[in-house]
């Protein structure tokens, strides 16, 4: 069984789903309108955005 890591982007944003890496983006608006509609559409999903240059994670929650 091969094994699939992906590493953390160097600049811009990546959407994280249930702990892994699964799009990145180059703007955090980009990023937050992609998180939020997974959001919308698989509620019980865990999505964070991970911001490269400061190295932080914010979970995405419905408003």
């Amino acid at each position: 069984m091969a094994i699939v890591s992906r590493e953390l982007p160097a600049s811009g944003y990546a959407v994280q789903i249930d702990g892994r890496l699964k799009a990145e983006f180059a703007t955090r608006d980009g990023a937050r309108t992609g998180a939020e509609e997974l959001k919308k559409r698989f509620p019980m999903l865990k999505i964070r955005i991970y911001d490269a240059q400061t190295q932080t994670r914010e979970d995405v929650e419905l408003s």
